[in-house]
């Protein structure tokens, strides 16, 4: 049994959450100053930043600032080589060295001097002017060129430059309005030509360019967020560590795929499983509405909250929604719910048997990794149940609003729990049978045992006389729950690194 001290550091650790999750530590400035430098991260976690918009044109600069002083280029045409390159510095600066004129003109830099930046009056070009796209010769009309020295008005270039920004979305290559000119236009001439609104939307464009062609850049995936993450995990490592990273809008995702958080599942065995649980021949003969009979009278139940503990109304039957079993050996040495019985196919002899032995496999494995998923969202709905817990707790106790916030962490981890669990399913599916997998499907087995007691402890009515016992059971199970979930990834994480864990298919 833990004492309230111990919660105590796990409500601190949940407050440092948006420097450091529970998959990963954000190293960035906002929120760092609890951060110990000298712990040592987790094997499933991985170093990221979370950068806004400030912080993206901060880097930006600072790039084109370097490459400037480097090649002894304007910052104008520095930033214009950087985004031709995808912001790869490194091979920039190979092919500059080898042919630099080469490389100025397939970037669209003109290595030529010219007037730019500034709007000429046409009487001032010299010549009898007249704009090639509205044909205007009016010696008063302004004019503008860039380093190409194709000359155009002041109102058909805003025209052009307008059009590209706001209808085609176009902001890194957009090219002189001179036919077959590869020119680009910079960013000092985009200013000077547009309205503070379309140099806005420019901008912002550009800052898409910037983390959409960079590899280890990659935008929160969560609606209406502005937040950008950065993650030094190369793609080639995918193999071997899942980076699952946390916005600072809360937002849990992989930096891998862009999926949602699938510890301790690898991303290749994410897209492999997603494939094949979208394969109507394996699932349309099987899914079917969310009830199940009582294994005792054959009633019809219906599942309507997280828990799995199932009570049959009518008989009194106590059971797992999961395997049916009875629920008597589920806090016992007997638990072997998470575990598929390979004996059972041992004898499959002909096709036929093997295809049913192959099918009931993938069923017991898909029907776990569904239950928890579909236990997660209704999870979800224990939130206002919980609030409103929450309200009745602290009118019928001394307790206060912030320390009755025990029960939305529990929900919190209760849920997070369900989500690494609905993974597990998916990696236990392509492990080869050897004795590391027992050890992953012991520690699952713990995950899952200490989940449900939690969230039946969530479900259970309030009793007025019963808080303090109440708040401490959840508090215990909480941190406990939280341990087995830390326990599981880090072991998992460790055998990817290590290459323990064999899988029956190709990870290529």
């Amino acid at each position: 049994m833990s004492s309230e001290s111990d919660f105590d550091m796990y409500e601190e650790e949940s407050e440092f959450g948006s420097s450091m999750s529970g998959s990963g530590y954000n190293s960035n400035d906002e929120g760092m100053e609890d951060f110990d430098p000298d712990t040592k991260p987790k094997a499933y976690q991985v170093e990221y930043n979370v950068l806004s918009c400030n912080h993206l044109k901060s880097k930006q600069d600072k790039e084109v600032s370097q490459v400037s002083i480097i090649l002894g280029l304007s910052t104008e045409d520095a930033a214009t080589l950087l985004r031709y390159f995808r912001w790869n510095k490194e091979k920039l600066f190979e092919q500059y060295m080898e042919s630099s004129e080469k490389v100025l003109r397939q970037a669209g830099v003109s290595s030529v001097s010219n007037l730019r930046h500034a709007l000429v009056l046409a009487r001032d070009v010299g010549g009898d002017f007249m704009c090639e796209i509205c044909c205007d010769d009016s010696p008063d009309m302004e004019t503008i060129s860039i380093s190409c020295g194709h000359r155009f008005c002041k109102k058909c270039y805003t025209h052009y430059i307008n059009q590209k920004i706001r209808e085609e979305g176009e902001s890194r290559r957009i090219q002189c309005p001179e036919n077959n000119c590869p020119v680009i236009v910079d960013e000092k001439t985009v200013a000077l030509l547009v309205d503070n609104e379309t140099n806005l939307k420019y901008h912002e464009l550009l800052n898409r360019t910037f983390v959409d062609d960079n590899d280890f850049l990659r935008w929160c995936p969560a609606p209406d967020c502005e937040y950008a993450i950065e993650c030094t995990v190369p793609s080639t490592s995918l193999n071997s560590i899942v980076p699952t990273v946390q916005c600072l809008c809360h937002c849990r995702f992989c930096f891998g795929c862009g999926l949602d958080d699938h510890q301790p599942c690898i991303c290749i065995l994410v897209k492999k499983w997603l494939q094949k649980c979208e394969d109507d021949s394996e699932t349309a003969n099987w899914i079917s509405a969310h009830t199940k009979e009582c294994p005792k009278c054959h009633s019809t139940i219906e599942k309507n909250g997280g828990c799995n503990h199932m009570t049959c109304r009518k008989c009194r039957y106590e059971f797992c929604w999961v395997c049916m079993g009875p629920w008597s050996e589920h806090g016992t040495s007997w638990y072997t719910c998470n575990r598929y019985d390979e004996k059972s196919s041992e004898n499959a002899r002909d096709n036929q048997t093997q295809s049913r032995a192959s099918l009931e496999r993938y069923l017991h494995y898909y029907n776990r990794y569904a239950n928890h998923e579909q236990s997660a969202k209704l999870d979800q709905d224990l939130y206002q149940k919980t609030e409103k817990k929450m309200e009745e707790m602290q009118q019928t106790s001394d307790l206060s609003w912030i320390e009755v916030q025990f029960l939305k962490k529990a929900v919190d981890v209760t849920v997070q729990s369900r989500t690494t669990l609905k993974w597990t399913y998916a990696f236990a599916f392509y492990l080869d049978r050897t004795n590391e997998t027992e050890l992953f499907e012991d520690n699952q087995r713990d995950l899952e045992m200490a989940t449900e007691q939690l969230s039946e402890l969530l479900e259970k009515p309030l009793e007025p006389q019963k808080i303090a016992e109440l708040r401490q059971a959840v508090l215990d199970k909480t941190v406990y729950v939280k341990l087995r979930r830390e326990i599981l990834l880090e072991d998992t994480a460790k055998g990817l690194q290590d290459g323990r864990w064999k899988f029956f298919v190709d990870l290529k």
